[in-house]
């Protein structure tokens, strides 16, 4: 292979002029278009849910009603279940824990039908998973990580939910309870926990998205720094002030008149909250990206694969007259999990050029992610292609982000039942990591690492100090420190996805290679709930590993 110069500069703290450092590597280079990882071939069942917990473990699961999976329940242990549809005594697992440091899992065994289901994770830590199919559509699922072997699912055994929530969304709000919105024919939504309040509340917004083909399910939802929630579906968004049950205001349609979400299934995310704007007004920008054209289920019914949209819109919805602003992705897709990566770009993996959610509705399955990258003036850099995947990641496959930079992938059961054999695209069991860029050892100079965190507890408004050493220290003006609430991710949307850039107050020298940054904790709780966050250090565009610490 032929070789490539990368030319990476950075400017040491004892000068202005720029340093020079030049690397060959070959023409895949890592540090243009990221690396692959397989990390197990099978770990038994299809990752239809993913959530990452504080423990560095990843919780992960599928449905129950199709039949056994490829892993059995530990211990002799069965699942019996007489209101299930595929088997009523199951002795394999539908749910398992990865642990990221060792590459290994264990079985769990959950009790009812987890199928398009939704979670959040409470302040304390522990993920609270709500609603999925038949006898789990008005369940109330918790886990609790432990440091050993004995943790698993916990089921509340009454039917806790007022409504059916199959394909639902959750929000984690400023006061620890989570918003339970919508599902298939739901226009409403609850809380949890429900203080003994049993009554759901009509959102009309929601029925009048719904079209024959519904396309507003898993509705894309971002808690705002003023409180608010915003919600869209279809084409259409509103500011929802779920306290009051009012919509405050309707923002225009996204342009082009195509739906975004279930099944067409683009994604969504709201681009990071910036503590350190001028005046303290924090702009709130959110993005949604793909989908399929509007038709495109009818059609894939037919036999007609329609091509997934190549476009995002994003929107500043805190502006006082917000429009949206169209960017093109070097490649359509449809069912692409976007991700907030630690130094703000955003990257969208998994999915499909061709067809829509559904059973047997995908075709062309998109190997490369693109990277985008928010901060980039010239449009024409903004979005990058990385190294294509091996395995297609199509219908019910998720993604997340690890604490060390690395994206894990899994799933992709486009069919009614586990099929591995005889079909165009196989039943995926697998896990595998992608590698950004900023993750190549050609960075290694200018890569910060944390030492010390004064307290893994961060308090609103309250001062924290964050030592870090890196080799080659560019300038103050090139050090953020963030934090991250990894999200839980379903279906092309990663609920309660955020990151905030925490006030810098200052960085400090303190010898060789040593610096502290002196940061103040959120603002508000509208900016960062309650809950566990992995905390970054950025330098230079590139982050460092993180480190877990518990807002509140």
């Amino acid at each position: 292979m032929s070789l490539v110069m990368i030319l990476i500069s950075f400017t040491l703290a004892s000068s202005s002029v720029p340093y020079f450092q030049v690397l060959a590597v070959t023409e895949t280079v890592f540090g243009y278009q990221g690396q692959w990882h397989l990390l197990q071939t099978s770990i038994g069942i299809s990752a239809m849910h993913m959530q990452l917990l504080h423990n560095d473990k990843i919780i992960m699961f599928d449905r129950t009603d199709f039949g056994p999976s490829n892993l059995p329940l530990s211990n002799g242990r069965c699942r019996i279940d007489p209101y299930d549809v595929a088997l009523k005594i199951d002795c394999t697992a539908h749910s398992v824990l990865y642990d990221i440091s060792t590459n290994t899992f264990r079985p769990l065994m959950v009790q009812t039908d987890t199928w398009c289901s939704s979670g959040s994770i409470l302040p304390n830590g522990s993920l609270i998973q709500t609603g999925g199919f038949n006898d789990g559509e008005r369940r109330i699922r918790i886990f609790t990580p432990c440091f050993d072997q004995t943790c698993d699912w916990v089921e509340i055994p009454s039917n806790y939910l007022s409504q059916r929530r199959w394909y639902a969304i959750n929000q984690i709000l400023p006061d620890g309870h989570v918003i339970i919105i919508g599902g298939r024919k739901q226009f409403n939504y609850e809380f949890y926990p429900n203080n003994n309040n049993h009554l759901s509340i009509h959102l009309s917004f929601l029925q009048q998205t719904s079209d024959p083909y519904e396309n507003n399910l898993y509705p894309f939802v971002h808690l705002l720094p003023d409180g608010n929630l915003f919600i869209f579906a279809n084409t259409r968004s509103v500011l929802l002030d779920y306290k009051q049950n009012r919509v405050i205001k309707e923002f225009p349609p996204i342009p082009g008149g195509d739906p975004r979400n279930y099944p067409s299934s683009g994604s969504s995310i709201l681009l990071p909250l910036d503590e350190n704007k001028d005046k303290g007004l924090i702009e709130a920008e959110v993005m949604i990206c793909g989908g399929a054209p509007r038709g495109s289920f009818e059609g894939a019914l037919k036999g007609n694969f329609m091509q997934a949209l190549n476009t995002c819109g994003r929107i500043k919805v805190t502006d006082s007259n917000p429009s949206w602003v169209m960017e093109t992705m070097p490649l359509g897709r449809a069912m692409g999990d976007m991700l907030l990566l630690p130094n703000g770009d955003v990257i969208i993996i998994n999915g499909i050029g061709l067809g829509t959610a559904g059973w047997e509705h995908g075709r062309a399955p998109v190997l490369t992610p693109v990277i985008f990258r928010p901060s980039e003036i010239d449009s024409q850099w903004r979005f990058s292609v990385m190294s294509p995947a091996s395995r297609p990641r199509l219908y019910h496959s998720s993604a997340v982000l690890l604490r060390d930079g690395r994206v894990l992938v899994g799933g992709s059961n486009p069919h009614v039942y586990y099929n591995f054999t005889a079909v165009e695209y196989p039943t995926d069991l697998s896990l595998e990591a992608f590698s950004p860029p900023y993750l190549s050892p050609v960075l290694d100079p200018v890569r910060p690492t944390i030492r010390y965190i004064t307290n893994d507890i961060l308090g609103y408004r309250v001062y924290s100090y964050v030592t870090f050493t890196v080799a080659n220290f560019a300038s103050v003006s090139e050090v953020s420190v963030r934090i991250l609430a990894p999200p839980f991710t379903t279906h092309s949307f990663g609920m309660n996805q955020r990151v905030v850039v925490l006030k810098l107050v200052g960085v400090t020298h303190v010898t060789m290679e040593t610096y502290y940054a002196t940061v103040v904790g959120p603002s508000t709780a509208e900016i960062a709930p309650p809950g566990y966050y992995m905390l970054f250090v950025v330098h230079a565009g590139v982050p460092s590993s993180g480190s877990w610490v518990q807002v509140m």
